[in-house]
């Protein structure tokens, strides 16, 4: 089977969560600029869950490019994280509404994590049936974002109720790591069409 349906299905389910969210968006009460001030901390939290799934969108586009074939495995392992994307516009409004509370804080980590873990898995299923020396792999190589980010989306759960600010600045932090324009994917789908004339898929 060839990505294409994966793919189109799985940008859907984005473009619908994306859409969920801003309709969660509070009008303001009141006509001056002082009415948005309340809705700061849900304005700031969307900012930060568009910005996740657009990183998701993009970064699940490459790799799908990269992917020659997809297995019933890889299937269930997509829906897999798109559960948990699935989960970030009602971990969003929860964590805005209540301006950074520590358990919506900590609830919202979590589903970082689990998203993180997810994708990782997904990564790893698509290279144990397209072998080592398959585009992914060459494209990943040592993954060092992909294994550093559960681990500070783990400390920022931890900190959230010790701190909730320094919990959503290691968040965002994370998402600005991840913004770094990374062109390995790129780059590897360049080198095959230059040296085979492939498309990619």
């Amino acid at each position: 089977m060839s990505t294409g349906r994966m793919e189109a299905f799985s940008d859907g389910v984005i473009a619908i969560l994306i859409t969920v969210m801003v309709l969660g968006l509070p009008v303001p009460h009141g006509t001056t600029w002082g009415a948005l001030r309340d809705s700061v901390p849900v304005l700031l939290s969307y900012v930060l869950s568009f910005v996740y799934l657009g990183i998701y969108w993009s970064n699940h586009h490459h790799m799908l490019q990269a992917t020659d074939r997809v297995s019933g495995l890889m299937l269930w392992a997509n829906l897999h994280l798109l559960f948990w994307l699935s989960l970030v516009p009602f971990t969003t409004e929860w964590l805005g509404e209540n301006h950074f509370a520590a358990t919506p804080a900590a609830a919202y980590g979590i589903v970082l994590l689990a998203a993180a873990m997810a994708y990782f898995a997904l990564e790893r299923v698509i290279i144990r049936d397209q072998g080592g020396e398959s585009l992914v792999a060459a494209a990943v190589g040592r993954d060092r974002k992909g294994k550093v980010s559960p681990l500070l989306y783990a400390l920022g759960i931890g900190l959230s109720f010790v701190s909730q600010w320094l919990a959503m600045a290691l968040f965002a932090g994370v998402a600005l790591m991840w913004l770094v324009p990374d062109r390995r994917m790129e780059r590897t789908i360049a080198g095959r069409v230059q040296t085979t004339g492939e498309p990619s898929p």
